[in-house]
């Protein structure tokens, strides 16, 4: 018997792609365990019982320390989790949408009183929410694991996997892949074809917004005396978790150099004030209160490339179905 929240076409969907729902269960459910064991034991053992340089005799799985290994393991968890829209978005497009268009089975759900609308929008949604609960319990499992190890143990905030892991950015990735996928299923009418299709266009969103989201907010600016010394200064006042987009120094005018490169000597090609006498160090960064900020600005924009290719696929399956 079907549940209240799927019927028809959701229902069929379900069951259909069953197998593929139990083995991402599954490992989902795998990744939880083996998250929360090595939690307990970087707990009960955080630091190596012996001190050694090189191989270690007494080691935890060949690692120096339980939590040694679980920072290990969260670093993979985060590349990880930044692949999960790319394989959301080839499953749509393929099995989800373009094997059906191959086939011809669509027609099949047509002809038992589901429009072609109603047949894509139960597709999207049903994707939609599994995705979105997939991905909260992901996001949770690796907030158990990196839970008090962001800014040690070589994971950070501003990191590629643990900045989309750790907020919403990541969900709105998900639906996007959702989107792209139906909208290649429905273009290509082709399994393997829609699948790479996908999986370039969601990946090169990932890469190109990933590459610019530290320009969507203005930097915070720091800055103080120089040391004394004619070439030197020192910079304080710089938070340790700090995303540094830029540094150097500045002469009594304001204008900013390097201070490597301009002195004591110019170095070639590198433009230089004339007066290379530095009275000051300033530093362009994203303190760790900007994340929200961020976070809130490139989601908002996923999710209006999200609508756009939603809309799309439904203006596609229009036009074919006109």
């Amino acid at each position: 018997m079907s549940s209240p929240l799927l019927r028809g076409p959701r229902w069929a969907d379900v069951r259909l792609h069953r197998t593929a729902l139990w083995t991402v269960g599954g490992l989902v459910l795998l990744a939880a365990v083996v998250t929360g064991y090595l939690r307990w034991a970087a707990s009960a053992y955080p630091v190596p019982t012996t001190d050694c340089y090189g191989p270690c005799e007494d080691t935890f799985l060949g690692f120096s320390s339980a939590m040694d290994l679980l920072s290990s393991t969260m670093e993979k968890g985060a590349v990880a989790l930044l692949l999960l829209p790319v394989l959301i978005g080839a499953f749509v497009a393929g099995p989800m949408i373009g094997r059906e268009m191959e086939s011809g089975a669509y027609k099949l759900a047509w002809t038992q009183s589901v429009s072609p609308a109603r047949w894509l929008a139960s597709k999207l949604t049903t994707a939609a929410a599994l995705t979105v609960g997939g991905a909260l319990v992901l996001m949770a499992v690796f907030q158990l694991g990196a839970w008090n190890l962001l800014g040690r143990w070589n994971l950070s905030w501003t990191d590629r996997g643990v900045y989309e892991a750790i907020g919403p950015v990541l969900i709105a990735y998900c639906l996007l892949a959702v989107a792209v996928g139906a909208l290649a299923g429905l273009l290509l009418r082709r399994t393997l074809l829609g699948m790479s299709v996908t999986g370039v266009v969601t990946g090169g969103v990932l890469l190109a917004l990933g590459s610019v989201r530290w320009h969507l907010f203005p930097v915070a600016t720091v800055s103080g005396p120089a040391s004394g010394r004619s070439t030197g200064y020192t910079m304080h006042d710089v938070p340790v978790d700090s995303l540094i987009m830029d540094m150097g120094v500045h002469n009594a005018a304001g204008e900013r150099f390097v201070a490597g490169q301009c002195s004591p000597e110019q170095m070639a090609a590198f433009p230089c004030p004339s007066d290379t006498r530095i009275t000051g160090w300033y530093a362009d960064i994203h303190p760790h209160s900007h994340f929200w900020y961020v976070q809130l600005i490139e989601t908002g924009i996923i999710l209006a490339l999200t609508a756009a290719a939603a809309y799309a696929a439904f203006r596609v399956l229009r036009r074919r179905t006109a």
